[in-house]
């Protein structure tokens, strides 16, 4: 099975790599993500520079976007 890298295309100018940095390691603290769980690391990474994509580059919108849509995911037990 191909893999490919989220970043595959992605061009951010080192502010925007910093902010992105930035959203992440927050969402990770407040997800409560170790190191250890790399999946759920790489979902959020992956949707981190999605939405930097679509122009989203403050952290702090970055962050509560994703753990808004984290909280809005149906929850198995």
């Amino acid at each position: 099975m191909p893999t490919h890298s989220p970043l595959e295309g992605a061009v951010f100018d080192s502010e925007a790599i910093d902010a992105l940095a930035l959203a992440f390691e927050g969402i990770c603290k407040d997800m409560r993500l170790p190191e250890s769980a790399s999946v759920a690391r790489e979902v959020v990474a992956a949707r981190v520079i999605d939405l930097a994509r679509e122009g989203v580059l403050d952290p702090n919108a970055l962050r509560e976007r994703v753990l808004q849509e984290a909280r809005a995911l149906p929850m198995e037990l």
